[in-house]
């Protein structure tokens, strides 16, 4: 008998990523991430996190009931203002990031953004480990009555987060202390 011998089919090589480098001032690197929650009256929130890599400072953790890519460019804007512009922003493949408004508001700015592979959580890890925290200490512990009181309760925590509590991984510092260092490109806090 004899079988017909298939050709195998090509494949592509997998396409090497470059290394990741590591952020060695403030606004070098920031993550970024959507965490889900919802009111009490039942009605689903999302909340933007954004996360600098370096120093572990939290810019802004903005609640919407949705949000579009125009809406993540004008947080975008709104905080840039105050702290300076990152060069590069480690994203997922959310609708919102990869839209044309997040792409050319990084063009006109000069950030990179870096998305992560599809499937792949540990390409963002800060903002992974942020988040588990952001529900662990806020967000598990608080209802929410409604985004005025969300936004509030997500303040002040996100002021507790920056400006109180020391973090191990930054030598027992305070985030805000980092982004007022000389190294600092905007050191408004």
């Amino acid at each position: 008998m004899q079988l017909r011998n298939k050709t195998p089919k090509r494949r592509v090589k997998a396409k090497l990523r470059e290394d990741r480098k590591e952020a060695v001032k403030p606004n070098d690197i920031w993550a970024m991430d959507f965490v889900h929650d919802q009111l009490a009256t039942g009605r689903k929130i999302r909340i933007l996190t954004v996360v600098d890599t370096f120093s572990r400072y939290v810019p802004v953790l903005d609640a919407r009931f949705n949000y579009k890519g125009e809406d993540v460019v004008a947080t975008l804007d709104r905080i840039c203002r105050k702290t300076g512009y990152p060069k590069t922003i480690r994203v997922d493949n959310g609708s919102e990031f990869v839209s044309r408004d997040m792409d050319l508001w990084a063009y006109q700015r000069g950030v990179t953004l870096d998305f992560s592979r599809p499937g792949k959580p540990t390409d963002n890890a800060y903002i992974e480990a942020f988040n588990s925290k952001l529900r662990s200490e806020c967000l598990n512990a608080h209802w929410f009555m409604g985004l005025e009181d969300t936004a509030e309760k997500l303040e002040a925590w996100r002021r507790d987060y920056n400006e109180e509590r020391p973090h191990s991984a930054i030598g027992n510092n305070v985030p805000a202390a980092l982004m007022k260092s000389p190294d600092a490109s905007s050191p408004s806090v």
